[in-house]
C-alpha cells in the first residue's frame, strides 16, 4: 500500500507545501492536491514540483468541464515534465452545483465526457495528431461549428512519458464500472471497507471484465482524515460535520451522489434525515444524525490499536494507495503522525 498525504483546497498552501517537504522525508510517496471552486490545483502542483524531489504529485481532482481535454493533456504533460515524471492525473466530473453555478457550463453526460477526455489525453501524450469525433468533443472542430480552418495537430513537445497514470473520482455504479474499465486508478470518497463490496463490487467486476490488461491492476486510492491518539472527540466531530456537508448539502434532493452512497452503504433512513436537516439549515443537527459507524469506519481517527485495525480493513478490501489528511494541531505533530502511520501500514 502506497502512503500519501492530501492538501485540501481550503488549507493554507504555503504551510502545507512546507510540510509536504517534511512528509516526503518521512516516507510519504504521494501528495494529492484538491480543487473545487477554490484556487486551482495546477499552480500549486507546479510549486510542489519545484520544492520536492521524489514524492509523486497527484491532482485529486481536476474537474473536466472547466478545461478542454487537450488542455488537460497539455497541463498533465507539463506537470510531468517539470516534476521529472512524477505526476498522476486525477480527474472527475464534479457536480452540477459547481459546474453550472461557478463555471457556467452545462453539466451533461458526465460519463461520456470522462471517457472521451481519457481517450484524447492518451492520444496527445502519444504525440498523435488529434482527431476525435465523439458525442461530446470534436477535434478538429467541424466547419459547421467554426471557421473550417482547424486542422489536426500534435503536441509540440516530447512528453516525459507517453502514458501518464489517470485516476478518476467515481461514486455511482455506472461511473465506477467505467473507471474500472478505462482508468489506471479509482478515487472513491467516504470509502467504507466493510461495505465497499456491497456498494461497488458488482460495478468493479463489470468494468474489470472489459479492462485492457495493458493497464495493469486498478489502483484504489482512498483519502482519509488521520489522527493517532486519545481524546479524539473534537477530530471526530469535525469529520462528522464534513460528512454532513456532503451527504446533506452537496446537491439537491434526488441529485446528491454522496447521499446515494450512504443509502447503498445501508444508511437509507439516516441519509434522508441528514439531508432533510441540512437543507433546512439545521447543520449541527444534521451532523449529529450522521451514523457513528460511518464516521469511524471511513477515517483513521483513534488510538494506535484502532488505527492499525482500520488499516488492515482498508488493505483487505483492496485499497492500494492511502492518502492521509493529518489532523494533529501543529506541523511537527502532523509530521510525527505520518511517520507513525508509515510504521503501522500492513506489510505486503
Amino acid at each position: 500500500m502506497r502512503l500519501g498525504v492530501t492538501i485540501d483546497y481550503s488549507d493554507d498552501f504555503l504551510v502545507a507545501a512546507g510540510e509536504t517537504v517534511e512528509f516526503e522525508r518521512a516516507g510519504a510517496q504521494v501528495v494529492a492536491v484538491s480543487e473545487a471552486y477554490s484556487f486551482d490545483a495546477v499552480s500549486r502542483l507546479g510549486y510542489l514540483a519545484a520544492v520536492t524531489s521524489t514524492i509523486t504529485l497527484m491532482s485529486a481532482i481536476l474537474p473536466i468541464y472547466s478545461r478542454t481535454p487537450t488542455l488537460i493533456a497539455m497541463t498533465a504533460a507539463g506537470l510531468d515534465s517539470v516534476s521529472g515524471g512524477r505526476f498522476e492525473l486525477g480527474l472527475g466530473s464534479s457536480g452540477a452545483q459547481v459546474i453550472e453555478g461557478f463555471h457556467g457550463v452545462p453539466f451533461t453526460a458526465p460519463l461520456g465526457h470522462l471517457r472521451e477526455t481519457v481517450e484524447i489525453c492518451r492520444s496527445v501524450w502519444r504525440r498523435e495528431r488529434v482527431v476525435h469525433n465523439g458525442r461530446n468533443y470534436r477535434i478538429p472542430l467541424s466547419a459547421d461549428q467554426g471557421t473550417g480552418l482547424g486542422k489536426p495537430l500534435k503536441l509540440i513537445n516530447e512528453p516525459v512519458r507517453a502514458g501518464i497514470p489517470i485516476s478518476i473520482a467515481a461514486l455511482t455504479p455506472r461511473a465506477v464500472a467505467q473507471t474500472a474499465e478505462i482508468a489506471d486508478g479509482w478515487l472513491p470518497l467516504f470509502y467504507h471497507p466493510e461495505f465497499a463490496a456491497a456498494a461497488w463490487g458488482e460495478a468493479l467486476a463489470d468494468g474489470q471484465a472489459k479492462r485492457d490488461a495493458a493497464l495493469g491492476p486498478l489502483d484504489t486510492i482512498v483519502a482519509v482524515p488521520l489522527y493517532i491518539g486519545d481524546h479524539t472527540d473534537r477530530m471526530l466531530d469535525a469529520y462528522r460535520q464534513r460528512i454532513a456537508l456532503y451527504v446533506g448539502g452537496m446537491g439537491a434532493r434526488g441529485a446528491n451522489f454522496y447521499n446515494d452512497l450512504a443509502i447503498r452503504y445501508g444508511y437509507a433512513d439516516e441519509a434522508e434525515r441528514v439531508q432533510e436537516l441540512y437543507l433546512a439549515g439545521e447543520k449541527s443537527a444534521a451532523a449529529a444524525a450522521v451514523p457513528d459507524d460511518l464516521v469511524r469506519a471511513t477515517a483513521l481517527i483513534g488510538n494506535e490499536s484502532h488505527v492499525r485495525d482500520r488499516l488492515a480493513a482498508f488493505a483487505e478490501s483492496g485499497v492500494t494507495t492511502l492518502l492521509a489528511q493529518p489532523l494533529a494541531p501543529t506541523g511537527p505533530t502532523r509530521i510525527e503522525s505520518i511517520e507513525a502511520l508509515r510504521g503501522l501500514l500492513p506489510q505486503s
